[in-house]
């Protein structure tokens, strides 16, 4: 048995020849040199906040004891009451339990007040912030009276946002980036695209799963910030009193304003595919050419209504993460919402147009060419304001490859270029399916061998007067199931269709990790920051020793200075590796690479593990990650034991020259 279809179409005027591909070759081009323009010239900028500075200073040794301790970050944060605590050597809190915001003068500063009569000996301050940005922060250094002492202060072991919280707030942010683009995309979808498809169950609940996703996980995200802020268990959800003060927080009023606007977006959902769907009752369920002017004014109306609130969904994103930080917010918040929302058009239109090619009815040459219009034009939107924002977060190229964020925006790159390898290959059998009355002559059917034979659908005789309502009731299903398998068979015979739906699922499955990768991103600290914070730690570290801190190996932080020399060219040179709190237990690790004259040596790779030979412990490799040129960092770094330990420094300065030297040094 054999049906028809039409044949493959001659090229369509819209689809661009020769000289259309030059054109858009020559946009790409000029994209990218405007890339190199900006990563390569821009100036400095903040997005996390970082620790810029303190008094007394990192490692410090002052005379007399301080009357408070006071805290210089990079921007704007907010601090609890216990944000800032002060340890005692024997561990006990000598701070006033009270966080003061002493910001004046261009600084961002925050302190705690010290009691009376202080003993000598090291201090630790333990202090956790959630930066302007949503991110929590965290950090701990010593300061030493009169002279260095042991200390038994515990500093806590996970940072904020780490563990199972922190996994559990990623798959939150997930669920609501994908809950936000099926929503509004699949809407953008119905509305500018298929009207037609308001009557289409699946991409009914398409939109609708995406309303329901966004909200639970706009929800978790909310409950999730109370132990995600303040390193707490999973637990720490339903605290009551805590989750107050987070809805006071900017982050707290952008959910809940989300929350609010999904009420809305609720009710209009219901018109899209209630009121809407019925006015066009009258059409063919695939047939997007019918009587427009009866659905004119009603697609106004919910197309006015749905933009503000994509616009207003999208602003709570904006408003409360990196775009709301650090120079020309003024700009960066519009245009972090322009890219939410073509993002939103782009990905949330494919998965519908999927759904209505794997389950709907067939689907006109006008809806598919409107959709890949509507495609095209969101994908220069997101390069345009991806450009930007790569300025405002990376600043150099270096910091592409040098830290996480920056390696997380190349894969980011990576599989959206994938996706536009996937979506030309969609709109070459998208060309097949243009097909617009008054333009081009009907096409000649041609015969289509079917795949196999299908028998004939048995006919459902209608039911009599006789029959009971169960029995017409199974002839309805009957008639229904046999109604759907022709449909079937007719979408499944279209070579056009089948391969079209292919492509657009793989576009689909790589949109869902260019999803994955953006939720990664914008959880990570941005490579400005990144580069900027391991400075800050060096400069810190100098600026406690110019105050009396070296005057102890038992005193936090400890320097280390290993003399290397790899046999090659250039190949001489120290490594400084600095420990904080610099005593047994957990420690940060700083890692700078100078040459001999005392200028930054960028080697290729450098290595530092730990070994306590007399209780056989080790060797404890240290997680080093490049924060900018000759530098490394790492953190959470455990030492559990104190004793005489031994660091051996791994350093590579080509493909051939590479040398360890080992250095001892004591830890209490």
């Amino acid at each position: 048995m054999t049906t028809t279809a039409p044949r493959a179409l001659p090229r369509p005027a819209g689809r661009p020849g020769p000289h259309g591909r030059s054109g858009l070759l020559g946009v790409l081009g000029l994209l990218g040199a405007l890339a190199a323009l900006l990563l390569g010239g821009a100036a400095p900028a903040a997005a996390h906040a970082t620790l810029t500075g303190s008094d007394p200073a990192r490692g410090a040794v002052v005379d007399r004891a301080p009357r408070q301790v006071t805290l210089t970050f990079s921007e704007s944060v907010s601090m609890a009451d216990d944000a800032i605590r002060v340890l005692a050597p024997d561990g006990g809190r000598v701070d006033t339990g009270r966080v003061q915001n002493l910001s004046g003068g261009g600084e961002i500063r925050h302190g705690t007040g010290l009691r009376d009569g202080l003993p000598e000996g090291t201090y630790t301050v333990v202090w956790k912030a959630v930066s302007a940005d949503s991110h929590p922060i965290s950090g701990a250094f010593t300061f030493s009276v009169g002279a260095p002492s042991r200390t038994s202060a515990a500093v806590p072991g996970e940072e904020p946002g780490g563990g199972a919280v922190g996994v559990l707030h990623d798959i939150a942010r997930y669920a609501a980036y994908t809950g936000f683009v099926l929503l509004v995309g699949g809407s953008a979808f119905v509305l500018g695209c298929l009207p037609a498809a308001a009557r289409s169950r699946a991409v009914r609940r398409l939109v609708v799963a995406g309303w329901v996703t966004l909200t639970a996980g706009t929800v978790a995200a909310l409950l999730l910030r109370v132990p995600y802020t303040g390193a707490g268990g999973p637990g720490d959800m339903l605290d009551t009193g805590a989750l107050r003060t987070v809805l006071e927080t900017r982050t707290g009023t952008a959910l809940v304003s989300r929350l609010l606007l999904l009420a809305a977006a609720g009710l209009f959902v219901s018109l899209l595919f209630g009121a809407y769907a019925r006015r066009s009752g009258g059409e063919r369920a695939g047939d997007d050419r019918g009587d427009r002017r009866d659905r004119r004014s009603p697609a106004i109306g919910l197309s006015a209504g749905g933009a503000v609130l994509a616009v207003g969904l999208a602003a709570t994103w904006a408003a409360a993460e990196h775009a709301s930080t650090g120079p020309q917010t003024a700009v960066a918040v519009p245009a972090d919402i322009v890219h939410l929302l073509a993002v939103a058009v782009w990905l949330g239109g494919l998965a519908a147009l999927l759904a209505v090619l794997r389950w709907g009815p067939a689907v006109g040459g006008d809806a598919v060419r409107r959709f890949s219009r509507t495609a095209l034009g969101s994908v220069a939107v997101l390069a345009a304001t991806g450009l930007y924002q790569s300025w405002r977060q990376v600043g150099g190229w270096e910091a592409l490859t040098s830290t996480s964020y920056g390696r997380l925006l190349l894969a980011k790159i990576a599989l959206v270029a994938l996706l536009l390898v996937a979506a030309r290959l969609s709109h070459r059998h998208t060309a097949r399916l243009v097909d617009a009355p008054g333009e081009r002559p009907v096409p000649e059917p041609v015969s289509v061998p079917e795949p196999e034979p299908v028998p004939e659908p048995v006919a459902v005789p209608e039911p009599g007067p006789d029959v009971t309502p169960e029995r017409a009731a199974q002839l309805a299903r009957q008639r229904a199931a046999v109604e759907a398998a022709r449909r079937r068979r007719e979408r499944d015979a279209d070579p056009a269709r089948a391969g079209l739906r292919r492509s657009v699922l793989a576009e689909a499955a790589v949109a869902a990790a260019v999803l994955a990768v953006t939720t990664l991103l914008t959880a990570a600290e941005p490579a400005r920051t990144a580069v900027a914070s391991g400075t800050a730690a060096g400069t810190a570290a100098e600026q406690g020793r110019e105050q009396g801190g070296a005057g102890s190996d038992r005193c936090g932080p400890l320097v280390l200075t290993v003399p290397f020399d790899t046999g090659g060219p250039g190949g001489a040179g120290r490594a400084q590796l600095l420990l904080d709190p610099g005593r047994s237990g957990g420690n940060s690790l700083l890692v700078r690479t100078t040459t001999t004259g005392g200028e930054p040596l960028d080697a290729p790779e450098v290595r530092v593990a730990f070994t306590l030979p007399a209780r056989d412990v080790g060797p404890l490799t240290a997680s080093l990650g490049r924060t900018g040129e000759g530098r490394w960092s790492a953190s959470g770094l455990q030492l559990p034991l104190p004793g005489v330990w031994e660091a051996a420094v791994t350093v590579r300065t080509s493909d051939i020259d590479q040398v360890t030297e080992r250095k001892t040094f004591e830890l209490d």
